[in-house]
């Protein structure tokens, strides 16, 4: 009779040969087949996005699913020239990058000075803020829009971004906060006998140990801000200050509807996004990995 000798998890013959076990190979399997299905399925319609916009709307309206060869760009060319598409892009960028800046420099000074308080008082405004998480931004759309009436920034690109970059700031707090909390204080005091002052002590100690904090409410923040269709429809007036979302209504007639060149617009809308977070997954690696070795 052959002995076996087992360890936690694998079983050896005395021979020195490895028997294990089914189970882990199994649920391996499933779980290989389960994200392939689901990647099929996410990049399944990206796929089509792609193939339509390389298309021209007559094919398009012969075969819904198909690709044409060769392959046109011409559907690019009428986006990004003749239907304004170049001005819609720089809109979205101004306003989403510019809302994100603002929302994350504010939100990490306000985060580490809540997080490093036990005054009563900074208490209460964390919880101010952190109010401002109990209701989704678009129920406020009709005093948001009197407010800035008031101001005489609607239909101004500035005032959009405000409000965006205000409606971010909640988020970001409650989860800066909590990073700054995890940080021994005993970091900020070997910088403070080295004579490093407040400011220096936020900026060049704690702001680099928050990085993947700040990557993620980055994120968090700029994509529901690049795909944000309400406000700007609401706020903004001027056809040639449209952003992206709502500059591809563009494309939808009355009587007829340029398929071709909206498949092309949604493309040009979605490269950002797939590079910020080709970008952003190495930051948030980087910060997560930064300072482990010793």
């Amino acid at each position: 009779m052959t002995s076996l000798t087992t360890t936690p998890g694998v079983a050896t013959t005395p021979t020195g040969k490895t028997i294990r076990p089914r189970g882990p190979r199994v649920g391996r399997g499933v779980v290989t087949v389960l994200m392939s299905l689901y990647a099929v399925v996410a990049i399944g319609p990206l796929l089509l996005m792609v193939a339509g916009s390389l298309r021209t709307s007559a094919d398009l309206f012969a075969n819904p699913v198909g690709f044409e060869w060769p392959p046109t760009v011409s559907s690019y060319v009428f986006a990004w020239q003749q239907a304004n598409f170049s001005r819609y892009f720089l809109n979205s960028i101004m306003v989403t990058v510019g809302s994100v800046v603002i929302s994350t420099a504010v939100s990490v000074a306000a985060a580490y000075a809540i997080a490093r308080s036990q005054s009563r008082l900074v208490q209460i405004i964390e919880s101010v803020f952190l109010s401002g998480l109990m209701l989704p931004i678009h129920l406020a759309i009709l005093p948001v829009f009197y407010l800035l009436d008031s101001l005489h920034l609607v239909d101004n690109l500035f005032g959009l971004t405000m409000v965006y970059a205000a409606a971010g700031i909640p988020f970001s707090i409650f989860v800066l906060t909590a990073f700054f909390r995890q940080l021994p204080y005993e970091l900020e005091e070997a910088s403070m006998i080295d004579g490093a002052g407040a400011f220096r002590r936020f900026w060049s100690v704690m702001v680099p140990l928050v990085r993947p904090a700040i990557a993620t409410v980055a994120i968090f923040r700029f994509v529901p801000v690049w795909n944000d269709f309400l406000y700007p429809l609401v706020l903004i007036r001027s056809a040639d200050r449209y952003p992206l979302p709502v500059g591809l209504t563009s494309f939808f007639g009355q009587y007829q509807t340029n398929w071709s060149a909206l498949f092309a617009g949604l493309v040009i809308a979605t490269i950002p996004l797939v590079l910020l977070f080709l970008l952003a997954t190495k930051q948030i690696i980087a910060g997560l990995t930064a300072g482990m070795g010793k």
